[in-house]
C-alpha cells in the first residue's frame, strides 16, 4: 500500500518531520512492507522554515539581526540551493515572542531585522523568496524591513526616521536610490492568510494593535499615520493600495511588500503544498495521513491539515488525521474531507507530560498503529 504522510507540527513537541515519521513507525509494526512517504507540512506560520528546509533537503542559516526591540537577535531561515530560494518566518527576526509582555509597544518595535535577512540570503544568491509574516510584534507598515534594504525614509529635516510605528509620524519623503540593485532580480512570495486592509476599522492598528500593546489612542494615531505613510506612498509607487486585502498583515508588511517588491500574497498551505509538490504525491496514494497538535473548529476554516485533505479528495482519496488533542467542535473537520480523526493520548497526563517530545512520539507511533491495523483489515475483507 502506497501512504502519504502530510502531518503539521505538534508545536512544542515535535515538528512537521518528527510527526510523520513517528506515524510511519507505528505503520511499520503492522507491516514494514508498507510504502510510506513522508510530506513537510506548515501553513506558512511557525515551523515553515524547518518544515520545508529539512524536508526538500535546504540547508538552515542562523543568523545575527535586530530584533524588534532594536537588540540584536538570532534568526534561522532556509536556502534551497537548487532553485536559489529563501524560507523565512518573518516571527524569527520581529516576532511578538521575542517581546517581554513588558515591553510590548508598536511604537518603537521594527522589522528592521527582516529587511538584514532579506538582505543576506541576497547576498547569497538566493532571487526567490518565501516570506511567512504571521506573529508580528510591529505596526511599522514595514518601514523598518525597507530600510534595511536601502530605502531612505526621510524626515522633514531630511534625516531617517526612528525605528516602530512612531517613525512614521515623521515621515517626509521616501527614496529608493540608494536600494540595492539586486532587489529588483527578486520575486517574493508572501505566506498571507489574513485578508485585513492597511488602515480603518479592519485595518492593523485597530485588529492586531492591542494584542502588540497598543492602546486606544496609539491605535488612532498609528492608523493616521499608515493612512499618511499609504498616500505618500502613491506618489511615486503606482501599486500603492492600503485597500487591497492582506496590506494590513503583520502590521502593514504586506502593503510594504506589495508596493515596493515584486511580491503576491498567497494563503500559506497553498505556498506550501506547491513546494512540496504534495499532489504528485497523494495523486498515487491509497491512504493519505494528516493533523496537528491540536484539532478544532479553526483547523476546519483552512488550517494545513484541511489544505491536505481538500487536495486528497480531489482524488477520491481517504483522509486520516491525528492530534494531540481534539475539540468537540473538531467534528466539522469531517465536512471538509478528513473521513476520520483520532487524539493520540493513552493515559490521564499533565500536559506537560503530554507534550513532552519522546512522549508524544510513543503516543503518536502506538495511535497510528492501532488506526492502521483497523484500516488494514478493512481494505482486506
Amino acid at each position: 500500500m502506497n501512504i502519504v504522510i502530510a502531518i503539521d507540527s505538534f508545536k512544542g513537541s515535535l515538528s512537521s518531520m518528527e510527526a510523520g515519521e513517528a506515524i510511519g513507525e507505528g505503520i511499520k509494526r503492522v507491516n514494514p512492507q508498507e510504502r510510506i512517504t513522508i510530506c513537510p507540512l506548515a501553513d506558512g506560520g511557525e515551523g515553515t522554515v524547518e518544515a520545508l528546509a529539512h524536508g526538500m533537503k535546504g540547508t538552515l542559516l542562523s543568523i545575527q539581526v535586530t530584533g524588534p526591540l532594536g537588540k540584536p537577535v538570532t534568526c534561522t531561515y532556509g536556502i534551497m540551493e537548487h532553485t536559489k530560494t529563501a524560507i523565512i518566518e518573518m516571527s524569527g527576526a520581529a516576532g511578538i515572542t521575542l517581546v517581554p509582555d513588558n515591553e510590548k509597544n508598536p511604537l518603537y518595535t521594527t522589522t528592521y531585522g527582516v529587511g538584514e535577512v532579506i538582505k543576506d540570503a541576497i547576498a547569497r544568491g538566493c532571487r526567490r523568496f518565501i516570506i511567512g509574516i504571521g506573529g508580528s510584534a510591529t505596526n511599522d507598515g514595514g518601514a523598518g524591513m525597507l530600510q534595511a534594504l536601502g530605502y531612505e525614509f526621510l524626515d522633514y529635516d531630511g534625516k531617517e526616521i526612528p525605528f516602530g510605528a512612531i517613525g512614521l509620524s515623521k515621515l517626509k519623503t521616501i527614496s529608493d536610490r540608494n536600494v540595492i540593485p539586486q532587489l529588483k532580480e527578486c520575486t517574493f512570495y508572501i505566506a498571507c492568510d489574513v485578508t485585513n486592509p492597511l488602515c480603518g476599522e479592519l485595518g492593523c492598528s485597530a485588529i492586531y494593535g492591542p494584542q502588540k500593546g497598543a492602546t486606544p489612542e496609539m491605535i488612532q494615531n498609528m492608523d493616521k499615520w499608515l493612512k499618511e505613510y499609504a498616500v505618500l506612498s502613491r506618489k511615486s509607487y503606482p501599486k500603492a493600495d492600503p485597500a487591497q486585502p492582506g496590506t494590513g498583515a503583520a502590521g502593514g508588511m504586506g502593503f510594504a511588500f506589495l508596493t515596493f517588491t515584486n511580491a503576491v500574497l498567497e494563503s500559506g498551505i497553498k505556498i506550501v503544498l506547491e513546494e512540496t509538490r504534495l499532489e504528485e504525491k497523494v495523486r498515487d496514494a491509497d491512504l493519505v495521513i494528516t493533523g496537528e497538535g491540536r484539532l478544532d473548529g479553526q483547523t476546519a476554516m483552512g488550517k494545513a491539515p484541511i489544505g491536505v485533505a481538500k487536495l486528497a479528495k480531489q482524488y477520491g482519496k481517504t483522509v486520516i488525521a491525528f492530534a494531540g488533542s481534539v475539540t468537540r467542535d473538531a467534528r466539522e473537520c469531517n465536512q471538509y474531507g478528513i473521513d476520520a480523526y483520532f487524539p493520540i493520548l493513552r493515559t490521564i497526563t499533565t500536559l506537560e507530560e503530554a507534550m513532552e517530545s519522546e512522549n508524544a512520539k510513543r503516543n503518536l507511533s502506538d495511535t497510528a498503529e492501532q488506526v492502521y491495523r483497523l484500516y488494514r483489515k478493512g481494505t482486506e475483507e
